[in-house]
């Protein structure tokens, strides 16, 4: 964990419980161990050792004000796991809320995280929210993006001088019973890149968003949000011209229940990569340079009723610009007997999706991505003591893709222990084993304390 996390974690906790103030915290620890032999390589053995700390704080003076914090580290006991080097961490976040007595009103400082109809931003700064008249409410933020390293450090401070700050709001209406309407704007950097390599990259993002939460019949529901995206990105001279669409992501749900035993849902996604990833504050996790649209639809059907039985029939239909169309289709079910503590599952699944086009040095050549699932799983549970067992397997219609490193089968087999001795403390361990195309074998153990405790404003702790 980096020094200052650690020290702001504990220095936070030692001076609230000092001050005698209604504190809980939560503290995991994850060790796992983990082999893998990957052909043409050594086999390595990687054992990070993980801790995550939070802590909530009440009573600080103040009766509605109330701090949050939650940090995390790992430190890795043989090989590096991660390529930021053998130890790190992070605090995620830690802010002070402030609730009024009216109107539902709110504020926060620090670092946190929000969403305001579209997606979920990482800030460093201030947000509130109010209800207004006439089934009005009002949020909005400010500040600046909390940055992660890109995997270009040449470009880093760059991509820190771009993003220098993040802002928006959201306009909501309650419509009574029948659900809310929003409208929303999102702004993260305001001063153009210079010097990057080439392609230049803009992260610049603009974005406005609707949303909508419905419920106009009793038994049906309806959620979504659209975001377009109203940024100028930078044109690199001679490239392609770029995607004239402003619409950077559609995403609805609607759900319809027939009967207490039978329910319907279904679903629409919508995507242009290139506009929704105009700017991200977390770049480690997605390619900005990635220009792919996609487009999904589906649905599930929902049976109920028969005796410890449940049934979901799903399809998904995904259109991807660069890959095709694919469909998954199958069944899940599930199987419950309350008194015996005893839960099992299982499902089958086809993909069917179309043929990847690989350039070769004299003519293309193509290979598939269909492939079946299958999984199964049970859990019991017996008071202090926990256990389950779960299985997965992927086998590929197409043994000669290249990406499977000519093993066309992928299997997994976790099975989990645990034990809860006290209301505060659980303790369990996974083994896990299988094998994939990346690792010829691969077998992992990890271990998991989980210890919960809180101080209360008398001083007594439990």
């Amino acid at each position: 964990m980096k020094q200052r996390t650690g020290v702001v974690l504990l220095a936070t906790f030692v001076s609230v419980g000092a001050w005698g103030q209604d504190v809980s915290a939560f503290s995991t620890t994850m060790v796992q161990v983990r082999k893998q032999d990957t052909p043409g390589f050594p086999t390595a053995t990687l054992a990070p050792a993980t801790e995550f700390l939070g802590i909530d704080a009440s009573g600080l003076g103040i009766d509605a004000l109330t701090l949050h914090l939650y940090g995390w580290g790992y430190k890795d006991l043989a090989d590096a796991s991660m390529p930021r080097g053998k130890s790190g961490g992070d605090l995620s976040y830690a802010y002070l809320e402030y609730r009024f007595g009216k109107a539902n009103a709110q504020l926060k400082a620090g670092r946190f995280s929000i969403s305001q109809g579209g997606g979920v931003e990482q800030v460093d700064g201030v947000s509130g929210r109010t209800d207004l008249k006439g089934g009005f409410n009002l949020s909005a933020f400010a500040g600046a993006p909390v940055h992660y390293r890109t995997a270009q450090d040449s470009e880093q401070s760059n991509y820190n001088r771009a993003q220098d700050i993040i802002f928006g709001s959201r306009l909501g209406l309650r419509l009574g019973p029948v659900g809310e309407l929003g409208v929303s704007y999102l702004q993260e950097g305001s001063k153009a890149p210079k010097d990057l390599s080439s392609p230049p990259v803009d992260y610049t993002r603009k974005q406005v968003g609707t949303d909508l939460r419905l419920a106009p019949a009793a038994r049906l529901e309806l959620n979504g949000h659209t975001l377009f995206n109203v940024a100028s990105q930078y044109q690199a001279p001679g490239s392609p011209a770029l995607d004239a669409s402003k619409v950077a992501e559609h995403d609805y749900t609607a759900s319809y229940r027939f009967s207490p035993t039978v329910a319907l849902n279904g679903n629409y996604t919508e995507r242009n990569l290139e506009a929704y990833y105009a700017g991200t504050n977390l770049p480690n996790l997605f390619r900005l340079d990635e220009k792919d649209k996609h487009k999904a639809m589906g649905g599930s059907l929902l049976l109920s009723g028969f005796g410890a039985t449940d049934v979901t029939v799903d399809f998904r239909h995904i259109k991807r610009d660069s890959y095709g169309n694919s469909n998954r289709f199958g069944f899940d079910l599930r199987w419950a007997v309350p008194e015996a503590k005893v839960r099992a599952g299982g499902g089958l699944h086809k993909v069917n999706a179309s043929d990847a086009l690989v350039a070769g040095p004299a003519s293309p050549s193509f290979y598939g991505l269909s492939r079946s699932e299958a999984r199964a799983w049970v859990m019991v549970d017996r008071g202090k003591v926990s256990c389950s067992l779960d299985g997965i397997f992927y086998h590929f219609d197409d043994a000669a893709n290249p990406n499977l490193n000519g093993k066309a089968s992928m299997s997994q087999l976790v099975g989990s222990v645990g034990i809860h001795p006290t209301e505060n403390l659980a303790v369990s361990g996974d083994l896990s084993c299988g094998t994939n195309a990346l690792y010829q074998n691969e077998t992992s153990v990890l271990l998991r304390t989980t210890y919960r405790f809180t101080v209360a404003s008398k001083g007594g702790s439990k």
